[in-house]
């Protein structure tokens, strides 16, 4: 695995600088085009006033989605996930992130927007095309233990994984910070969708969230599929343009995972780079990244 502390210490200073103007000029295209793909969702698809979706644009869910610390939440959440070695099965053998990675983040990305910024309709569409998806992947991890997506407990497990996610991501490098109050029914919001996609009883407050977190540690454990994948995250094919962005962003999501996550992972941060080095070029970058999700909900509902 590429020396973290190497790539920090080497590349965020005059990435920073790079990534920003990159976004700026015309690599800001290719970064809307391989993060959203070149289909977002419809007008007829978005959240009207007469249907305002499953949350609304009052909701928190629409604040922390539309900000651009969403990327920073969206690959720490992917770090996280291998870490079981059941859901990280289901991804390895089923998934062909290797050779199509933009592909599962247009569709993750997708999904995020349709449940969120989408109407009723469309949000419940999206959620019974995974759900149908989930039906094929099945099978036997490395361990000899059987694994199925649409299992209820490891639904669980991937959504926490997410909204704990998205929430520390807003909390480091969003606009704005959120009142407890509003972290709480951030993970109540959230926990409908979970609901819809079979979960078992989902977290509805920060504190639920966390002791479901601590639950699942036993069950946690990197694997060659999770060291795998996350050699992956670390150093995808990402067009020369966009490199220094990318860095940026997955050592913002290294940095921020769980000390126990990264000893698994083994990536480790070295003093003082996460709030003097990561934590700056970062929130420079965010702030820029945060226009990409405009498209999904920029327009007030009808």
């Amino acid at each position: 695995m590429p020396d973290l502390r190497v790539r920090l210490a080497g590349g965020l200073t005059s990435g920073l600088a790079t990534g920003v103007a990159t976004l700026r000029g015309a690599g800001s295209e290719r970064l809307r085009s391989a993060v959203i793909g070149d289909e977002g969702l419809s007008p007829d698809e978005l959240a009207t006033e007469a249907d305002p979706g499953l949350f609304g644009p009052e909701s928190v869910a629409w604040r922390i989605h539309a900000d651009g610390a969403m990327f920073i939440g969206g690959l720490r959440s992917l770090m996280l996930q291998t870490l079981h070695p059941l859901a990280m099965a289901g991804v390895a053998e089923h998934s062909d992130y290797r050779h199509d990675p933009w592909g599962r983040l247009n569709r993750t990305g997708r999904f995020i927007g349709a449940t969120t910024f989408g109407s009723t309709p469309t949000a419940e569409t999206s959620i019974a095309m995974v759900h149908r998806v989930h039906q094929r992947v099945v099978g036997t991890a490395p361990d000899g233990r059987p694994y199925a997506a649409n299992d209820p407990h490891l639904l669980l497990w991937v959504h926490v994984a997410e909204i704990a996610s998205f929430l520390d991501a807003h909390e480091r490098y969003g606009d704005g910070k959120l009142r407890d109050a509003e972290k709480d029914r951030y993970v109540a919001e959230m926990a409908e969708v979970a609901r819809r996609l079979g979960s078992e009883r989902p977290p509805e407050s920060v504190r639920e969230l966390d002791d479901t977190l601590r639950a699942f540690r036993d069950e946690c454990k990197a694997g060659d599929q999770a060291r795998d994948a996350m050699k992956f995250l670390l150093v995808p094919p990402v067009p020369t343009a966009l490199r220094p962005s990318y860095a940026l962003v997955s050592a913002a999501a290294v940095s921020s995972l769980p000390r126990w996550a990264r000893r698994e992972l083994r990536t480790p941060v070295p003093p003082l780079v996460e709030p003097f080095g990561v934590r700056p070029a970062a929130l420079a970058l965010t702030r820029t990244l945060g226009w990409l999700m405009q498209p999904e909900h920029d327009q007030e509902p009808r």
